[in-house]
């Protein structure tokens, strides 16, 4: 079982402090990911909390068919739909940098090109489509595999996979429009 079943398990229980420690372990990544749906970080930080809500309120049975970080996700995602279906004038905005997963770099002209990347990879990042977005951001900043994103975003591991695929390919195709040549940055 991981912590954040665990942690869940206990809060069922009636212990308050696990259910602090869970918001605690997964605030920060649910809350990215909700921005990348409805593209806006204060939106995301409310959907957040109504996700952690609708744990308190409807106790819903973890089964443990996935990871515990799957199954919350999924709620998130189902209050962001739910969203984006009561305010459709929405328009998405550039996921935020995660500026803090960078390696530092020694001198002053490598960190202007990361930086350069990094603006770079947000602007190709902002074109893809919601769905793609969804399915990178999951893949490689929330390290879920494609089975674990499939079962967020209710969709099939092949069609994850595709979406994924799609996204590289037109994040590669962005990038080298830019100038930026660099295959083994992809």
């Amino acid at each position: 079982m991981d912590n954040g079943a665990n942690l869940y398990e206990r809060f069922l229980g009636g212990d308050s402090g696990a259910f602090e420690m869970l918001v605690d372990e997964y605030k920060y990544g649910l809350t990215l990911y909700l921005n990348s749906i409805v593209g806006n970080i204060f939106t995301a930080e409310e959907l957040m909390e109504e996700s952690f809500f609708r744990l308190i309120d409807k106790r819903p049975h973890f089964f443990g068919k996935s990871s515990f970080k799957t199954f919350l996700y999924a709620i998130g995602r189902n209050a962001a739909a739910e969203y984006l279906r009561k305010n459709r004038r929405s328009s998405p905005h550039p996921i935020e940098a995660h500026e803090n997963e960078l390696i530092e770099l020694g001198s002053v002209e490598a960190a202007v090109i990361r930086d350069e990347w990094h603006r770079a990879v947000r602007r190709a990042m902002d074109k893809l489509n919601g769905e793609q977005k969804q399915a990178v951001y999951l893949t490689y900043f929330e390290e879920m595999t494609a089975d674990e994103a499939a079962r967020v975003m209710k969709k099939s591991r092949h069609a994850v996979e595709n979406l994924v695929y799609r996204a590289k390919k037109a994040l590669k195709t962005e990038l080298e429009r830019e100038g930026f040549n660099d295959e083994n940055r992809l």
